[in-house]
């Protein structure tokens, strides 16, 4: 196999790059989906909701308010003609929908009139149409300029797919510089770090283009799979290399040197990509369809990732080796530290530490308080500001739609009484309440009912001034599913805080389900690597500290938490960082054969504490410029996470790991199928 690939290097570097050049313009091509209930499943209850409500009305519910300060009711009534005219713009809704504006509106119900009319300001409510949204919110902006205010989902959607390719490129123009530093300092040539980076760059352009196949894909997997693919693969290119710089000194053919570090690095870069193929794969069997998205994505990313360091790096390297020769500069810094002794001083305060920290720290990291949609907008950005000064003059408003079966009249009326009496409802719309039970229907032109009757369903709107979302919002709905099933058995609720509350329910159950199976792939891998039963514990065990300790951070400083984030995290974390316990152990365990434990301890963290620095202080660049540079609240918390993470796990793995091989040296020695460890004095 290594024979064929290096005879063929010349085809085999011009199909990758050809390759990645067709994928490059292709993606451009794949679609970007930024409504995250797209990916709850269709059986999910405010989703079946929706779906009825697109068959049985001809309106859209709303997803988007614009206020319009100092305005006259006359005036008010002709701009909602202006706002309904805007392409992409239908369902506006204000007070004449809601009461009889010919009357004086003091004569009105005041929470009613308070709800589209305040002291001189008027708010509407209104449908953006699904794939418009940038475009239409332009238009909305220039009609309402600068001074006046809008807010909602839709304008959230908006701005999103304005600013995520925006923000991915930003985050890689500061990403790229400070990899290449970090490799500049940790390597011998001034060309190898461009041969790391074209390596895992070719394989993440065709893992882009190759999403042309999958559909379209989410915008957090767009912002985040590629730099985290460049994050977690770029080991395996450091290994090949720097087994390949080891036999150039022994041997004098470039051919025969690659060969061998291919023969020689193929284990360590299989277990290490198995660790993280297998720990990504969990994320595929998410009920939430994102899961599955960013999952696929990332496994993909990172076989792509593989085959290029172990088929396209070699020939490529080969082609250009007189390069790295020819660049060769001293080490700025040394490849081995002698810490280990001073390290091992600490093994008891830090196993004392750890207990300590983790008592808390695993109750604590799932008692956060979690946000399930994309999080509040930043104050600093228009649309933070807009809905800030909405909520100042209007307070919180979030509209959850009933649909109940039609006819009954007489208990219509009862509901919505009981609904208008609920702490949170300000005012209902409904026909018993804007038209008058007392009006039978069929009196009226078909233009006077619509909005509220179809052929099956009455529609009963609520504003409520709950959050979209928290405590308060999700009992809410419950009270409202609660009261509206007194009445009904078939009746079906939707709204953004309905499915919020539906999605929270699906990924709370997927947690469960991630972490389980991440643990398991992981543990199988770790299993047939050291043919052992104790070291996939050992080693679960120090990364999943750092897992905890990592996700309690938010609870201990009362800071909400997206709970996407705090999902993909508690995946990808895991998965991403065994790889440092896997490269200490795998030197300890060869070391271990040859000298007592204390001694192959420190001489393996001497050895190995540098290659592990390196790869963690780039996993650990990718998080904090990803939370640096992302205004979305989603990207920004994942990044923040992986940034910290990646720290933590370096810290138990040269802090904790060691301590705990030393501690269960015996254990290990029997649980492990010939260990053949050293036992002389």
């Amino acid at each position: 196999m290594t024979t064929g690939i290096l005879n063929k290097r010349k085809s085999i570097v011009i199909a990758f790059l050809v390759l990645s050049i067709i994928s490059a313009i292709v993606q451009f091509g794949v679609p970007v989906q930024h409504d995250m209930v797209e990916y709850l499943p269709e059986d999910t209850p405010s989703i079946e909701a929706t779906e009825i409500m697109d068959e049985e009305f001809s309106g859209e519910m709303t997803n988007a308010r614009v206020m319009m300060k100092d305005i006259s009711i006359p005036d008010a009534l002709g701009f909602k003609d202006e706002l309904n005219a805007v392409d992409g713009v239908s369902e506006v809704t204000w007070l004449d929908d809601a009461i009889d504006i010919k009357t004086p509106v003091e004569m009105a119900d005041s929470d009613t009139v308070d709800t589209y009319y305040k002291d001189g300001n008027a708010l509407y409510s209104f449908h953006i149409e699904e794939g418009k949204e940038v475009e239409t919110t332009d238009a909305v902006y220039n009609l309402i300029d600068e001074e006046n205010a809008m807010a909602g989902e839709a304008v959230n959607t908006a701005r999103s797919q304005k600013m995520t390719t925006q923000e991915t490129m930003n985050a890689a123009m500061i990403l790229v510089p400070v990899i290449i530093l970090i490799l500049l300092i940790s390597t011998r040539s001034w060309i190898e770090p461009v041969l790391f980076l074209t390596a895992i760059g070719v394989s993440i352009l065709i893992n882009m283009g190759t999403n042309v196949f999958i559909g379209e894909i989410s915008f957090i997997t767009q912002a985040v799979a590629p730099i985290l693919q460049l994050a977690v693969s770029l080991d395996y290119a450091i290994f090949l290399l720097h087994s390949f710089d080891d036999y150039r000194n022994e041997l004098s053919d470039p051919r025969e040197a690659m060969q061998k570090a291919m023969k020689r690095s193929f284990p360590a870069i299989a277990a290490s990509a198995s660790t993280t193929f297998f720990g990504f794969m969990a994320l595929s069997f998410m009920d939430f369809g994102l899961g599955a998205d960013l999952g696929l994505n990332l496994v993909k990313g990172i076989l792509l990732s593989f085959i290029s360091v172990m088929v396209f790096l070699p020939a490529l390297t080969l082609m250009f080796y007189k390069w790295i020769d020819k660049t060769q500069h001293r080490p700025f810094v040394p490849n081995r530290f002698n810490i280990g002794k001073y390290l091992m001083k600490l093994r008891i305060p830090v196993l004392l530490i750890v207990m300590v920290l983790i008592v808390p720290a695993f109750p604590g990291q799932s008692q956060t308080e979690f946000l399930y949609g994309n999080g509040e907008q930043p104050e600093n950005t228009r649309v933070g500001s807009d809905t800030t000064e909405i909520e100042q003059v209007f307070g919180k408003s979030t509209p959850i739609v009933l649909l109940v079966p039609k006819g009954d009249i007489g208990k219509e009326v009862e509901l919505v009484q009981e609904l208008d009496r609920l702490e949170n409802v300000k005012s209902t719309i409904s026909y018993v309440e804007t038209v008058g039970a007392g009006i039978p229907p069929e009196y009226l032109d078909e233009s006077q009912t619509d909005q509220f009757f179809s052929e099956n369903y009455s529609r009963i709107t609520l504003n409520t001034t709950t959050d979209v979302e928290g405590d308060e919002a999700f009992s809410l709905v419950e009270e409202v599913r609660g009261t509206t099933a007194d009445y009904y058995d078939d009746y079906h609720a939707l709204g953004e805080s309905v499915t919020l509350y539906d999605m929270k329910n699906i990924v709370q159950q997927d947690n469960t389900v991630v972490n389980v199976l991440t643990i398991i792939a992981i543990a199988i891998v770790l299993l047939v690597t050291f043919r052992s039963i104790s070291f996939p514990v050992v080693l679960l065990l120090t990364i999943q500290s750092a897992v905890w300790i990592n996700l309690s951070v938010p609870y201990f400083t009362d800071i909400p938490l997206v709970y996407i984030g705090y999902l993909i995290i508690s995946t990808v974390q895991l998965a991403a960082t065994v790889d440092y316990a896997i490269l200490l152990t795998e030197d300890y365990v060869q070391n271990r054969k040859v000298m007592k434990a204390k001694q192959a301890i420190k001489k393996t963290i001497n050895e190995k504490v540098f290659s592990i620095g390196v790869s963690a202080s780039i996993l650990s660049s990718v998080g904090f410029i990803l939370w640096m540079t992302s205004t979305d609240p989603i990207v920004s918390s994942i990044g923040l996470l992986l940034g910290r993470g990646a720290l933590l796990a370096f810290l138990m793995v040269v802090l904790l790991l060691p301590a705990l091989l030393l501690v269960f040296d015996r254990v290990i020695e029997k649980t492990t199928w010939q260990a053949n460890f050293y036992r002389g004095k």
